[in-house]
C-alpha cells in the first residue's frame, strides 16, 4: 500500500518496518524536504520505528550533516563508548568498525547507559560487495517474545555491566572515555554513578547498573531496553568465551553482564532473549544514498558479516535520561 505526501510516497516493507519513503519526482534533496515535512516524519515514525529514505537526491558528508540536522539541531557525541568508530564531521560517525567476518547481534544504541539518543540516523556511502546488511528488529514485539518471569526479574533487579580495559582484548579507557586524563574519567564516573577501579595505573575496572526495562516517552510502552545479551561474555561464541576465560579470572574478562544484583544471568535466559530478538529480525539490502531513521527505543539494529569495501556512517540525535 503507497501513500503520498507531497511529492514523497511512503511504503511498507516486511511487518511494516522498515517505512520507505521515495521521492515520485527527480531533483528532491532529502535535508530540504525534511525541514519542510518533519511533523509528517515525527508521525511516522513514531507508528513504524524505522523510516528508510531511499531514491533522493545523491549526497556526501556535508549533505548528510544537513539531513541529521533537519531532524535534529543538536547531534550528540559518542562517549562512554562500546565500539570502536572514527569521526569524520560534526558528530558524525562511521558505523562500529568490527571486523567484517564478525556479526553484531541486534541491540538499542546505548542501551547500557542510563542516557541513550531517542534517534539513530545511519548514511550508506558504500554497501558491501555481498552482506553488510543492517537487519532491524520491533523492540515491542521482542518484548512480547521474552517471558514474563524473566522480564519481572530484570525489572526487579536492573542489569550490571562490568568493563576492564586495558590495551589489546577490547577497547582502552582512553578511547571508551575520549581522555587520556584520569581525573576526567573519575569524574565522568561520578557524574553518571559508575563504579570505578584503577587497578594500577593503565588498567581500569567499571561498574554500572542501569534498567532492563524502558518507558518509551511518547508512544508511554514499556520496551526491552538493555544489552546483556551483548555485553555477556557468551555473546562472543563458545571458543572465544573458553580461551578468555583461561587468560582472565571471570571478573577480569574485558566486558560481561550480570543481574543487578551481581548474580549471573542463566545461559537458558540469554538464550531465550537472543531468540526473542532472532525471531522478529528483518533484513534488507542497503544502496547507495539510503538513509535509515531508527527510533532507538521501537527498533533495535545489528551488522551482518560482509565482503568488499563498506561505509555507512551514523548519527545519533535526541539525549533522553530514562533510566
Amino acid at each position: 500500500m503507497m501513500e503520498t505526501s507531497d511529492k514523497v510516497g511512503f511504503s511498507a516493507l516486511d511487518r511494516e518496518i522498515p517505512l520507505v519513503a521515495r521521492p515520485l519526482v527527480a531533483g528532491i534533496q532529502l535535508s530540504t524536504w525534511l525541514k519542510a515535512n518533519m511533523a509528517l516524519i515525527d508521525r511516522r515514525l513514531q507508528e513504524h520505528g524505522a523510516i528508510l529514505f531511499r531514491g533522493f537526491e545523491p549526497m556526501g558528508l556535508e549533505e548528510f550533516e544537513a539531513v541529521v540536522k533537519a531532524i535534529s539541531p543538536e547531534p550528540l557525541q559518542y562517549l562512554y563508548r562500546s565500539t570502536p568508530r572514527s569521526l569524520v564531521g560534526d558528530r558524525i560517525y562511521t558505523a562500529t568498525e568490527y571486523p567484517p567476518n564478525h556479526s553484531i547481534p541486534l541491540h538499542n544504541e546505548l542501551a547500557y547507559q542510563r542516557s541513550w539518543p531517542l534517534r539513530l540516523i545511519l548514511f550508506c556511502v558504500q554497501p558491501a560487495e555481498t552482506g553488510g546488511e543492517t537487519p532491524i528488529a520491533s523492540t515491542l514485539r521482542v518484548t512480547d517474545r521474552i517471558d514474563s518471569d524473566v522480564k519481572r526479574k530484570f525489572e526487579e533487579t536492573g542489569v550490571m555491566y562490568v568493563r576492564n580495559y586495558e590495551a589489546g582484548p577490547d577497547l582502552s579507557w582512553q578511547t571508551v572515555f575520549q581522555t587520556s586524563d584520569q581525573k576526567e574519567v573519575e569524574q565522568y564516573c561520578r557524574t553518571h554513578d559508575i563504579e570505578y577501579q584503577w587497578k594500577n595505573r593503565e588498567t581500569l575496572r567499571t561498574r554500572q547498573v542501569c534498567q532492563a526495562i524502558a518507558l518509551h516517552p511518547t508512544r508511554r510502552e514499556d520496551v526491552w531496553f538493555n544489552q546483556a545479551h551483548l555485553f555477556h561474555i557468551s555473546s562472543l561464541g563458545e571458543s572465544t568465551c573458553r580461551a578468555l576465560l583461561k587468560i582472565y579470572r571471570e571478573e577480569d574478562l574485558p566486558r560481561n553482564a550480570y543481574y543487578g544484583d551481581g548474580s549471573k544471568i542463566e545461559d537458558a535466559v540469554l538464550e531465550h532473549i537472543r531468540n526473542a530478538y532472532s525471531s522478529e529480525a528483518v533484513c534488507f539490502t542497503w544502496t547507495a544514498n539510503d538513509v535509515l531513521l531508527l527510533d532507538n527505543m521501537l527498533v533495535s539494529h545489528a551488522r551482518n558479516p560482509y565482503k568488499g569495501k563498506r561505509q555507512v556512517l551514523a548519527a545519533m540525535t535526541d539525549r533522553y535520561a530514562g533510566g
